[in-house]
């Protein structure tokens, strides 16, 4: 089977590798174009889907958008007979979706009608689900809409991170991926539609809405901090200072503090009062400076107990 992989970002790279390693013909791989990165913007980084294509000897297309009839030309030329999409970071036109015999497959961070949308694994984390898994869909030109293929499922860990989510996930996906093209191969895949009135959303991160609510409650701001870790990280402010949160857990406390009230500094982390209990943040990172313990942070003038956290609230993901 020749598979044309699409894909960017370190998510990516478990199912590329996972195609090669069952010895699926991936013809090429479309990825976003190098990013310049630096002061003077002299040199550039490339995608971690790239590194991967180059290192296999695999042609790569880095198109600044995915259309226009001299890139579906290279496409037809290189006849796959399926598409495989992994967070790619472009929404794919209905002529590039059909143009393989058997069409485009999606890999998605959740099990979907549940969490369409730009950042699921964040999304799961925050809303406290249970369990999560990934979703392999025939795509079509909605937003995560299609036919579902394959579904695995996973529990989602207790204090487990989107960072540490989203490698499960990738692995889960990969494993998925392979599934579902053994089941379309062999004649015995059953795509089944979604259910649209089920769906809900997980719209695209942006920077406000990572923002800490100190007035909720311990469970909900841990679940807020982890859902940003490690990127693109929770933060609020204090002392008037911007500072990004990591490594929430909740922790007891009584009822007499404000919320946002810094109530500790020692080894374990930053003990801060929340609407209801407390959080205890094992890792701070101030604006314009690396990442440091807090008590690093204290040891530096720039924090001390007592001192609060703003408790403006956050906007609505």
């Amino acid at each position: 089977m020749r598979v044309l992989f699409w894909g960017t970002p370190e998510f990516a790279t478990a199912p590329l590798r996972a195609l090669l390693g069952e010895g699926f013909e991936v013809v090429a791989v479309v990825t976003q174009p190098d990013k310049p990165v630096g002061r003077s913007r002299s040199s550039v980084r490339t995608s971690p889907v790239k590194e991967v294509a180059l290192a296999e000897g695999i042609p790569v297309l880095q198109p600044e958008k995915p259309r226009g009839e001299e890139f579906l030309g290279e496409l037809r030329a290189l006849a796959p007979d399926v598409s495989v999409v992994v967070a790619y970071g472009h929404i794919l036109p209905k002529a590039v979706i059909e143009l393989p015999r058997l069409g485009t497959l999606n890999i998605h961070a959740s099990l979907l009608p549940a969490l369409r949308g730009a950042a699921p694994i964040q999304a799961a984390i925050r809303e406290g689900l249970g369990e999560t898994g990934v979703t392999i869909m025939q795509m079509v030109p909605a937003l995560d809409a299609g036919p579902i293929v394959h579904q695995v499922r996973t529990p989602i860990v207790d204090d487990e991170t989107a960072g540490e989510l989203a490698l499960r996930l990738s692995e889960l996906g990969a494993a998925a991926l392979i599934e579902g093209l053994a089941l379309i191969e062999l004649g015995a895949a059953d795509p089944q539609p979604q259910d649209d009135a089920a769906a809900t959303y997980a719209p695209k991160l942006t920077r406000e809405n990572a923002r800490v609510d100190w007035t909720a409650s311990a469970h909900d701001v841990g679940r807020h901090i982890r859902a940003y870790d490690p990127r693109p990280g929770a933060w609020s402010r204090v002392r008037g200072v911007e500072v990004k949160l990591f490594g929430a857990r909740v922790a007891p406390r009584g009822t007499s503090h404000e919320a946002g009230e810094i109530l500790a500094i020692d080894n374990p982390g930053m003990l801060v009062a929340c609407g209801a209990g407390a959080v205890r943040i094992s890792v701070v990172q101030p604006a314009g400076k690396r990442r440091l313990s807090p008590a690093e942070w204290a040891n530096g003038r720039g924090v001390a107990v007592g001192d609060r956290f703003d408790t403006v609230a956050p906007a609505s993901p």
